[in-house]
């Protein structure tokens, strides 16, 4: 061949051959396409995160950046996306080149949100629930105690006793009081073990130490400690911070209002040991005159942390001083005094009480399947209520009549402590077991309560035979409480999820002594308890789904119940139907809930001689009721967070004393359940360090009591308060300042939120004359206030 034909035939050749090349190329090119993307939690990068194409034995982790890619043909792909996690699945239409950004915010659990998942749900639960971070309540976070932060929250009613949100506060969900609401601190039971009840001046400023809380309304899932037979509020302390920090907070405000906080964190030492804690003291005068808070606390924590291990030690406690203003006051006393008129003068009327908490977690991730949480929890309490009392009997304290000068003295002055002293152990251990379609959680707790109730006389104008220190009446309460569950969440499809969770819980409450009006009590009760749940949800589209469940709880009386001679437990069914939908612009949740109670103990309106509410037994009643709440994005800047409750709440049958006879009273109001309640947040965000928030709440009138009495009505109030947040990031000495503004009813509305509702008998002495009388006291809320804060961050 020659050498010109030869070149001319190499060349065709080389034409051919890459023309062949680029042919398969582009043929190869329109069947395959890259499938990429991005695993975040939030707003940062998961590195490591396990990316599986679904039934196959193809996947990739993500890199330091979180990104991830494959390539792959024309077709419709599952993939599961996990991080020590639940793997989230995300379908994929592949018809070109797709870049995907997967969010496991839904999903992920960190190690320190182990704490917290054996008594929490998530997203897709059939359960009815808030949560609420700590990036939300930051800018309100201002000394007020966290009820009164969690204000806005559906079907929420919060009140005062000073009347400006520091000091005794008290939440209510769905009507139901706070000896309803389970209250847990990492799955530690907080509640009182006796009274039931939550007392958050003891724990000021606590929202400071506090990652995240979750409220779920009606039973919610199974948890440690008392029944949840209105709502369950679980708190998530500070996570583990890899950076180190500094931080100083304070605020001024009315009522002579000052909070001062400390913050700091050395975080990862040698990227594994973490010591971080927080020091407060807030005081304030209060609203109502005298009702003066003096409060103190403090947060320490030592973290270890590995890739599969978290250990946390945590101290947390407070000291509490407050002039009591339990007793409220009359309508006539407004009209005479004013609306911030204290009946108490005496000097040192006060609460006066030390809680300090210590607790150990140790998280263990086994293996990409199973993972385990033990807990160790002790609680001190020691503290009393002191109380000058004029024109006392002596056979009231166990005193002997005295003569003096001929004539016989069996009356004095005197001031008196009442005291308790309380010890409080819990031991907490469950595991999980995660795959790809169902997840399962087993457990238990056992916890046990000491309490001894005492009383003393510290001074008195005429001792009698007493001497210093002497105990006029004494009783002591043990109470072991326990409870085994399992928690199974399956997805059995695309769209269908079954959540089954069963739990069995055992009460021993034993008491024996003299009450604080030296009635004996001897209580030996014992309770078991059966509490299955069970819901299913389905999942319409990828913003879609709908619920439905069933749960029932079971609860044992208190204390106070026990001295009433109550001893019957109450029930719950619990019936919740709810639509999420979860979109870009805009989210709804809307549940619909039937909540059926037999022989619950609703709370007659009275209180006893140190404020604690009287309950009675209501043989049959119930409450339903329609919540929705929303986030609605409308643009950039602003955003509006509406959410409404409208609900029925009636005693079918309450035995009730009118005119010295007994009588079944039919369809009544259950006390302290508004039929509507209605909450907004209207924010504006013009720049990005500069926030103003409106929040407003209307709560429907309300009865104080059960038999629809005329004078035990409150009123229905509408508050607004203004919050605004403006932050600047200095390039020296601080990495942040923010400054907060806080006005709260900027309206200057009057208004009361909680009071007190008795009955009684004028005259039994004369036959046919009986008539039963009624009563009332309030508690008025403060009108228009604020409160000025500056954090700075090191």
């Amino acid at each position: 061949m020659k050498p010109f034909l030869k070149s001319k035939f190499n060349k065709v050749t080389f034409l051919v051959t890459l023309f062949i090349i680029a042919f398969a190329s582009n043929a190869n090119a329109q069947n395959f396409y890259t499938l990429s993307g991005k695993v975040v939690d939030g707003v940062n990068s998961v590195e490591g995160a396990s990316v599986v194409l679904k039934g196959t034995k193809t996947g990739v982790s993500t890199d330091a950046d979180g990104n991830f890619s494959f390539n792959l043909k024309k077709g419709t792909y599952t993939l599961q996306v996990s991080f020590m996690s639940a793997p989230k699945e995300v379908k994929v239409q592949l018809n070109k080149d797709v870049l995907i950004n997967v969010d496991l915010s839904d999903s992920f659990e960190s190690l320190d949100e182990v704490l917290v998942s054996a008594v929490r749900v998530k997203s897709g639960a059939p359960v009815t629930f808030s949560n609420v971070s700590k990036e939300e309540i930051k800018d309100r976070n201002l000394g007020q105690d966290i009820p009164i932060l969690l204000n806005y929250l559906p079907s929420v009613v919060t009140t005062s006793d000073a009347g400006a949100g520091v000091g005794y506060t008290g939440i209510r969900v769905r009507g139901s009081d706070a000896t309803r609401v389970n209250v847990t601190i990492n799955g530690i039971p907080y509640n009182d073990a006796e009274s039931q009840g939550t007392f958050w001046v003891n724990m000021p400023d606590f929202a400071s130490s506090t990652e995240s809380l979750q409220l779920q309304r009606g039973v919610g899932t199974s948890t440690n400690g008392s029944g949840a037979f209105g709502a369950s509020l679980n708190l998530l302390t500070d996570a583990v911070s890899e950076d180190a920090f500094g931080e100083l907070s304070g605020s001024v405000g009315s009522f002579n209002t000052t909070k001062i906080t400390g913050k700091f964190s050395t975080g990862l030492l040698n990227d594994h040991i973490e010591i971080s804690g927080r020091v407060s003291k807030i005081d304030s005068d209060g609203y109502i005159d005298r009702a003066y808070s003096d409060l103190s606390s403090y947060f320490l924590q030592a973290a270890y942390v590995d890739d599969n291990t978290l250990i946390k030690a945590i101290t947390f406690g407070g000291h509490e001083k407050t002039y009591q203003s339990w007793y409220g006051v009359t309508k006539e006393e407004m009209e005479e005094f004013g609306r911030t008129y204290n009946p108490y003068t005496y000097e040192n009327e006060v609460d006066n009480y030390n809680q300090d908490h210590y607790q150990l977690h140790w998280n263990e991730t086994i293996s990409e399947n199973w993972s385990t949480n033990i807990a160790f929890n002790y609680t001190k309490g020691k503290g009393y209520f002191e109380q000058f009392k004029d024109g006392e009997d002596f056979a009231d304290y166990d005193l002997t009549p005295i003569v003096i000068g001929g004539e016989t003295i069996d009356e004095t002055d005197l001031i008196r402590r009442r005291w308790l002293d309380n010890d409080f152990y819990v031991f907490n251990a469950n595991a999980t077991y995660t795959n790809t379609n169902y997840n399962v959680i087993f457990g238990g707790s056992v916890s046990s309560y000491t309490g001894d109730h005492f009383g003393e006389i510290i001074w008195a104008e005429y001792a009698s035979n007493s001497e210093i220190r002497d105990r006029y009446y004494e009783s002591e309460t043990q109470k072991t409480d326990s409870n085994i569950f399992a928690k199974l969440d399956y997805k059995f499809s695309e769209a269908w999820s079954l959540f089954v969770d069963l739990q069995g819980r055992f009460i021993s409450f034993e008491t024996n002594g003299l009450t604080s009006d030296r009635t004996p009590i001897n209580v030996d009760e014992n309770y078991s308890f059966f509490n299955p749940k069970a819901g299913v949800t389905y999942q319409i589209n990828g913003y879609n789904g709908l619920y439905l469940s069933y749960a029932k709880a079971s609860r044992e009386p208190n204390r106070n119940d026990f001295e009433n001679g109550i001893s019957k437990s109450e029930k719950l069914n619990d019936f919740e139907l709810g639509w999420r939908i979860n979109k870009e612009t805009f989210k709804i949740n809307s549940n619909i809930y039937y909540m059926l109670y037999k022989d619950q103990l609703v709370l007659t309106g009275a209180i006893d001689d140190v404020g604690s509410p009287i309950r009675a037994t209501s043989d049959k009643s119930y409450r339903l009721g329609l919540e929705i709440d929303a986030a609605v994005k409308i643009s950039n800047k602003f955003s509006v967070l509406p959410n409404v409750a409208i609900s029925s709440n009636k005693n079918i049958d309450f035995p009730a004393y009118l005119d010295g006879e007994e009588l079944i009273l039919k369809s009544t109001n259950i006390a302290f359940s508004p039929n509507f309640i209605a909450g907004n947040n209207l924010v504006y965000q013009p720049i990005s360090n500069l926030k103003l928030s409106l929040l407003s709440k209307f709560v429907g009138e309300q009865y104080m009591g059960n038999i629809d009495a005329e004078n035990s009505k409150l009123d229905s109030y509408f508050v607004n308060d203004l919050n605004v947040s403006y932050e600047i990031t200095p390039n020296k000495i601080a990495k942040s300042i923010r400054f907060d503004l806080l006005v709260n009813n900027i309206f200057n509305a009057e208004y009361i939120s909680n009071g007190y509702y008795y009955t009684y008998d004028d005259d039994w002495s004369v036959p046919g004359e009986v008539t039963t009388l009624d009563g009332a006291g309030y508690y008025p809320q403060a009108t228009i206030n604020f409160l000025l804060g500056a954090t700075v961050r090191f």
